[in-house]
C-alpha cells in the first residue's frame, strides 16, 4: 500500500470514531489550566497505530498520546489523533486528525481530516496537495491590512505571555485575527487560502507536521524555531509567503 493511501485510510477511520463519539459523554483522563486529555484521544491514536503499523510494521509512530516502535526507524509517523481536544469536549465542531510521515527526518506525506465537515487535505513531497480531490493553493493576498491570520496562545504561561503582545500588535495591523483552537486545521486553512498566516509561540511537532508539508507544497512558507526554554516545542510562522509579518 502507498504511504499516502494508508494515511488517508487511518485519518478517515479515526475521524469516523471521533464523529461517532462527538457530543456524547466523555471520560477526562487529565485536566490542566488550559488543556484536557480525553480517553477518546488514546482510543483514536490506538486505532491509527493499528492501521498504519498493520500496513508497515517496521515503521515507528510518534504521537501526542505516546510512541510505538523503534524511533530510530527511517520511517516515523507523526500523529495527533485529535487536534482540538478542548473544542471537542465543549461540543465545538472544529477539530481534526493529523497524520504525517517522516523519512529520515524529512516530512514526505501529510494528511489532515476534519470529520465534521468531511474535508480531507492530503499531500506528498513534490506534488500539489489536494482538498477532497481538488488541487489547492495558498492565498495571493500580499497586503497585511487585507489578511486574516490565526494567532495561537498555546497552553503554558510562558507561551501565552509570548503570544499576547503579538496578538495585540497583529489585531491592529490585519483585517481580522482568529483563534480557532486547532493548530492542524489552521495550517490546513493556510494551505487552501482560507487563512493567510498562522503564528504560535509554543507548538509540538505532531500538531503541525502534516500541515507543514501541506502549506509548503501549496506554495506557502513555514518557519520553525525550537524553543530553548520548552523541550520539544517550537515557535512557528506559516504563511502564504507574501505577507511581511515582521
Amino acid at each position: 500500500m502507498h504511504y499516502l493511501e494508508a494515511a488517508r485510510e487511518a485519518a478517515q477511520a479515526a475521524g469516523e470514531l471521533l464523529r461517532a463519539r462527538f457530543e456524547k459523554p466523555l471520560t477526562v483522563n487529565s485536566a490542566t489550566a488550559h488543556d484536557l486529555k480525553l480517553e477518546v484521544d488514546i482510543l483514536t491514536q490506538d486505532l491509527i497505530t493499528k492501521i498504519l503499523l498493520g500496513h508497515f510494521p517496521e515503521h515507528a509512530l510518534y504521537g501526542e498520546e505516546g510512541i510505538v516502535g523503534d524511533q530510530s526507524s527511517a520511517h516515523q509517523w507523526v500523529v495527533d489523533p485529535l487536534d482540538g481536544t478542548v473544542n471537542y469536549f465543549y461540543g465545538i465542531p472544529h477539530f481534526c486528525v493529523s497524520i504525517a510521515l517522516r523519512f529520515r527526518g524529512e516530512i514526505i506525506v501529510g494528511v489532515i481530516y476534519d470529520p465534521i465537515r468531511e474535508e480531507l487535505w492530503s499531500g506528498e513531497k513534490g506534488q500539489r496537495p489536494l482538498l477532497n480531490g481538488e488541487e489547492l493553493h495558498v492565498s495571493t493576498r500580499a497586503a497585511l491590512a487585507e489578511s486574516v491570520i490565526s494567532v495561537g496562545l498555546s497552553k503554558t504561561s510562558a507561551t501565552i505571555d509570548a503570544g499576547l503582545p503579538l496578538l495585540q500588535e497583529m489585531v491592529h495591523r490585519v483585517r481580522k485575527c482568529r483563534m480557532l483552537g486547532s493548530a492542524a486545521l489552521d495550517m490546513a486553512y493556510v494551505a487552501c487560502g482560507r487563512l493567510d498566516a498562522y503564528i504560535e509561540q509554543g507548538i509540538s511537532l505532531w500538531d503541525i507536521a502534516a500541515g507543514w508539508l501541506l502549506v509548503e507544497t501549496a506554495g506557502g512558507r513555514v518557519e520553525m524555531q525550537p524553543r530553548p526554554d520548552l523541550p520539544d516545542k517550537f515557535s512557528i510562522v506559516a504563511s502564504n509567503g507574501l505577507l511581511d509579518l515582521r
